[in-house]
């Protein structure tokens, strides 16, 4: 057997297993009939109800302006007022995040935070950054891949560097996704049509049968070619359509009043044409994202809860050749809380990767990371409290490195909050840095490449104006020697800078004017540098995505009307990779109550019909490849809740 027919087995196998645990769960789920449904009393309490209390940036659960770092959420009642598709759709709202994305079929779609694109991702505290994925950036990590957003209770975003706590990647930042829990016994139906021959169906189930409860979302996504606009005019994207699927499973199993299981399932499978320089290729691109999880939680409702986690992580492409790789790995975190003052929180990990690629010339590309940290959380007294950590990361290719923390935080009273943080950073190359090679793309790694080191810094200020006025600024600076980079032109060849160096400062205000409407705004400021060894020195980073941005938002709620009118602007774009200086794109949605059952909903994304790209082109041999976002686009929709 070949090695592509190996491949194509194995995507084969991992499919048929994902289908075969849905049917499984699917079936015992509505075994009960009625019954099931009918058991509304039974809810479960869900785990994070306090609006300003926050678990990612300190891992342990902790109020907001307690803690030291720059800490933006999106509750679920946002996604669901704003009828969110994606967490595209919702991450490129906040304040200094950028989504950018390498494909105008949607198939990749990467975070930048800070500037940085080196950001872990989370479901649940699961890590899902993988070895493989030259297409979306260093961090390894497809947003795209993500299958739905009904099941998704809070996300978490943390800006800056938090390699101590969760290890390589974390240079950016870390975005943290918190499924539900089930607060009643209901299925909720989500059909919405729109522009391009868009079609997307969503169904959600969830409920409890005595120490059982579930949480259970399928959805099936179609749409045709996608227009943009580019040079003033609107053109047709060929090659750029999409038939996908997906389904996300929570099932809890209370086993005691502090301990429970918890197995979780995320599916998702694209399959899109694909497109080179705004023209049909000729390829299908199929991918496949099958990750589950089996978590015993310990210490349940207390400030220091523990766990011990299994985790399978699976990603596969076909796409002119086929790649895909499996991160493994178990998971162990215990905390301890000293009269309040002293909160300890202790971690082992052990991950594996196994990688092949067969466009790029490797297999069986083997990578194990142990790791142990440690980190404190002190309260000096009622005002000041000190955050000292410390991480050990052990990889079989690069031996041993400690990345150790500090932060300091301090409530001068109850409205306001100033907070610092120094962190250093550290990030191994990954498979396709190392063995990566395609003489027909001309894409080659360097298995000479040394890890990333350096550090970063923040420092920040909340305050609360009034009841109902919020105003928050950080500023930030990072500098990472040894920065791996993949050049712009090809043939494209990976390397080692001598150094890479991110800086800038965001500002956000809220306001909620009166019962109807509210309000917010935002400016980032980003300038990112490089040191090529090549002696320029440092010299600006020409395809920085978002030198100023700016974003704002108008809320209006009232009765069974909701409306929301949002802005994202961004200016200083270099020509020579952007086909605009700047750009201002506006996405509007109106929803209406019909009754507690029935929602009706409609949303337009680009409003004005803005030309603009989060990405920057490159060139080759075959020309100039340009990377146009998506046009006006119209939605309508409906739920219906029973």
């Amino acid at each position: 057997m070949s090695i592509n027919e190996e491949l194509k087995a194995k995507h084969r196998e991992n499919r048929l297993a994902c289908q075969l645990a849905a049917a499984i769960i699917f079936g015992g789920l509505f075994a009960g009939g009625t019954g099931i449904v009918a058991a509304a009393d039974n809810t479960v309490a869900d785990e994070y109800t306090l609006e300003d209390t926050v678990v990612t940036a300190e891992r342990i659960p902790t109020k907001k302006m307690e803690t030291p770092a720059n800490v933006t959420v999106i509750t679920a009642k946002e996604i669901e007022d704003n009828h969110y598709a994606d967490m595209s759709e919702a991450l490129q709202h906040v304040n200094g995040a950028i989504v950018t994305s390498q494909g105008g079929n949607g198939s990749d779609a990467l975070l930048r935070l800070n500037g940085d694109d080196r950001v872990v991702i989370m479901i649940d505290g699961q890590r899902l950054n993988q070895e493989q994925g030259i297409g979306v950036g260093r961090a390894g990590v497809n947003l795209n891949m993500l299958p739905s957003m009904k099941n998704i209770e809070r996300i978490e975003i943390v800006k800056g560097g938090s390699s101590a706590l969760y290890g390589s990647d974390a240079v950016g930042g870390v975005v943290n996704i918190i499924t539900k829990k089930v607060k009643e016994n209901k299925t909720t139906l989500d059909l919405n049509t729109g522009s391009w021959g868009t079609h997307n169906y969503e169904i959600t189930n969830e409920g409890s049968e005595r120490n059982v409860s579930w949480f259970v979302t399928g959805a099936l996504q179609k749409r045709s070619y996608f227009k943009y606009k580019l040079a003033g005019s609107t053109d047709t994207m060929p090659a750029s359509d999409y038939n996908n699927n997906a389904l996300s499973v929570r099932l809890d199993a209370k086993l005691d009043d502090a301990s429970s299981l918890r197995l979780g399932i995320e599916h998702k499978s694209i399959n899109s044409d694909a497109y080179y320089n705004c023209a049909a290729s000729g390829y299908f691109q199929n991918e496949l994202f099958n990750n589950w999880s089996m978590t015993y939680n310990f210490k349940e409702n207390t400030n220091v809860p523990g766990y011990f986690r299994y985790f399978n992580n699976y990603k596969a492409e076909d796409y002119d050749g086929a790649f895909n790789t499996r991160l493994q790995g178990f998971d162990y975190q215990n905390g301890w809380d000293f009269n309040k003052k002293n909160r300890l929180v202790a971690g082992v990990e052990w991950h594996q990767s196994d990688s092949t690629n067969v466009t790029a010339g490797y297999t069986d590309k083997i990578i194990t990371n142990k790791a142990f940290y440690l980190q404190d959380t002190m309260k000096l007294n009622p005002k000041w409290s000190f955050v000292p950590g410390i991480r050990m990361d052990h990889h079989s290719m690069f031996g041993t490195h400690w990345t150790p923390k500090v932060a300091v935080n301090y409530n001068a009273n109850d409205n306001t909050q100033v907070y610092a943080s120094w962190g250093r950073v550290y990030k191994a190359p990954t498979a396709d840095d190392l063995y990566y090679r395609n003489d027909i793309y001309q894409y080659y790694g360097n298995p000479n490449l040394k890890p990333e080191s350096g550090y970063t810094e923040t420092l920040g200020i909340n305050h609360k104006l009034d009841a109902k006025t919020n105003i928050q600024a950080s500023v930030f600076q990072s500098e990472i020697h040894d920065a791996i980079r993949w050049g712009d032109n090809y043939p494209c060849y990976v390397e080692n800078l001598n150094r890479e160096k991110k800086r800038g400062f965001e500002i956000s205000f809220q306001k909620k004017a009166d019962s109807v409407w509210s309000y917010d705004a935002g400016y980032s400021y980003i300038k990112c540098e490089m040191d090529e060894n090549k002696g320029a020195g440092m010299v600006l980073e020409p395809k920085n995505t978002q030198p100023n941005g700016y974003r704002f938002g108008l809320h209006y709620n009232k009765g069974a009307w909701k409306s929301n009118l949002s802005g994202t602007i961004g200016s200083g774009l270099n020509t020579t990779y952007f086909t605009t200086r700047s750009y201002a794109v506006f996405d509007f949605n109106i929803s209406c109550a019909i009754n507690k059952q029935t929602t009706a909903y409609f949303k337009v994304n680009n409003l004005t019909n803005q030309e603009y790209s989060a990405y920057g082109n490159s060139v080759s041999a075959y020309g100039t490849i340009h990377y146009p976002a998506p046009g006006r686009f119209f939605q309508v929709g409906v739920t219906y809740s029973f």
